[in-house]
């Protein structure tokens, strides 16, 4: 196995409004990666989604983001936490920001409501990043560049440009690092403090099989979203839909899903991650959606369809029958160039850019300019690094693994490793073995029981936790 593959993601869960995602594929995506489970993205008071524009931004952000000297209104204390003050201005910040950044038609408590909201997820997050302090827990200076690369990467951007995009937005680039860490650290305690409390019996899993619908589908689609405004115009409307039509005429053609999402889609809860949904069943999908892609082939496109929240274009990722208990293995190759005090990661994407447009272009193969360039034990295989089961790949390498077809090269990917170049050889559908299954299951009951296990585990420390409530001057 190549030493980039993923042993233990910490990716975790966060506060309430989890909703399962109820098949054996979830939970092999879960076994395979060692990963904790993850809630279902929505609206969350303690997330936010972009920042500055469309800038891709930590789940939960640090207040204190503006540039020092912007000019703000009076600021007071409103409570302490363990002798850590949250103030009027840190609730007020977070509360535009999720209006700001609140998807279209998305319903808002009104804003005295959401304030009282914003102040309570705030208090839990103090509580919570004292507890990962108390245990010892921190964010290595590499792994946090790492995150702050594939932000900027996700935004087409270099570091520099990053930089300068955040301070045009009247945001501080030092203080966004910190509340990236602070996010960070926050999904780590409660992966390790929640998951722990969790325990599923062997007859968990008998009962779970008793309860499954063997003849389910579930589906893992991606998608662009064109909104259409409540009051828009038929010429408007119809502006709109070739639009989308478009998009789904060159998505066919084969450019880049996830490039064709991140420049035109309007969902920005799918938006960073290429428009991927995740592994559904199609019970808890649009009927429009399954309707659409019922057809279509793995990887292929479906005809535009029309939602209330206005036009989409649809990519099949995957399709699952419960019933067979199959999952879908990806068999690819890449080339890594890591970074180093002599080779940034800005001069890395140069260069494997110029390594991209050689293979792109016909001068040389993949597999030579692997065998050439690569600084992986994959090398001297042309970068072949064999049949990969879901979740075995950091999290930056799998998504835009996924959003390739057979054949297709990405663009430069920046992981804690390094940055890389991948191309999908091909797919396969694989059956899982029974002890896959009950593996599989288990997870997936682990999920479903994370949110109940958060709940009581943030009520605990809450309650221990030193809090004083100060009313305004």
């Amino acid at each position: 196995m190549t030493d980039f593959s993923k042993h233990s993601l910490t990716q975790a869960a966060s506060g309430v409004g989890h909703r399962l995602l109820s098949t054996l594929m979830l939970g092999l995506a879960l076994l395979t990666a060692g990963q904790q489970p993850a809630l279902a993205q929505g609206f969350r008071l303690d997330s936010t989604p972009t920042l500055g524009g469309g800038l891709g931004s930590p789940g939960s952000l640090s207040t204190q983001l503006s540039l020092p000297g912007a000019p703000s209104t009076a600021d007071y204390i409103v409570a302490v936490v363990n002798q850590e003050p949250i103030t009027h201005q840190d609730i007020e910040k977070r509360v535009s920001r999720i209006i700001a950044t609140a998807a279209p038609g998305a319903r808002l408590p009104n804003r005295d409501e959401l304030r009282r909201q914003v102040l309570d997820a705030l208090i839990d997050e103090k509580v919570q990043l004292g507890q990962a302090k108390t245990l010892g827990m921190d964010i290595s200076d590499s792994e946090l560049d790492a995150a702050v690369e594939n932000i900027a990467t996700q935004n087409q951007l270099s570091l520099s440009e990053l930089r300068a995009r955040m301070k045009q937005d009247g945001l501080d680039f030092d203080r966004y690092r910190s509340s990236l860490k602070e996010q960070m650290l926050l999904e780590r305690v409660r992966a390790r403090e929640v998951t722990s409390r969790i325990q599923i019996s062997d007859e968990d899993i008998d009962a779970f099989y008793a309860g499954t619908n063997a003849a389910g589908v579930a589906y893992n689609l991606a998608h662009i979203l064109i909104p259409v405004p409540e009051k828009a115009s038929s010429a408007q409307i119809e502006a709109l839909r070739v639009q989308a039509e478009d998009l789904r005429a060159r998505a066919a053609r084969g450019e880049s899903f996830s490039e064709l999402v991140k420049a035109y889609s309007g969902d920005p809860t799918t938006k960073a991650q290429g428009g991927v949904i995740g592994m559904r069943p199609a019970t808890r999908l649009p009927d429009v959606f399954v309707d659409a892609v019922k057809d279509v082939k793995v990887g292929g496109i479906a005809p535009v369809v029309r939602s209330s929240a206005g036009f989409h274009v649809v990519k099949l990722v995957e399709r699952e029958n419960t019933a067979k208990a199959t999952y879908t293995q990806q068999r690819a190759r890449h080339i890594l160039l890591r970074t180093s005090a002599t080779l940034t990661s800005d001069q890395a994407k140069a260069r494997m850019n110029e390594i991209r447009r050689q293979i792109v272009d016909g001068q040389a193969s993949f597999a030579q300019m692997a065998r050439q360039y690569s600084e992986d034990g994959s090398a001297m295989r042309g970068g072949d690094l064999g049949w990969a089961s879901p979740g075995q790949f950091v999290p930056e390498f799998e998504q835009a693994l996924s959003a390739l077809q057979p054949g297709q090269v990405s663009q430069p990917v920046v992981s804690r490793f390094g940055v890389h170049l991948i191309q999908l050889i091909e797919r396969r559908e694989v059956a899982l073995s029974d002890q896959q299954k009950r593996e599989a299951a288990r997870s997936v009951l682990r999920e479903q029981r994370f949110d109940a296990a958060y709940d009581e585990w943030a009520r605990e420390l809450r309650a221990a936790a030193w809090v004083e409530m100060r009313d305004a001057p």
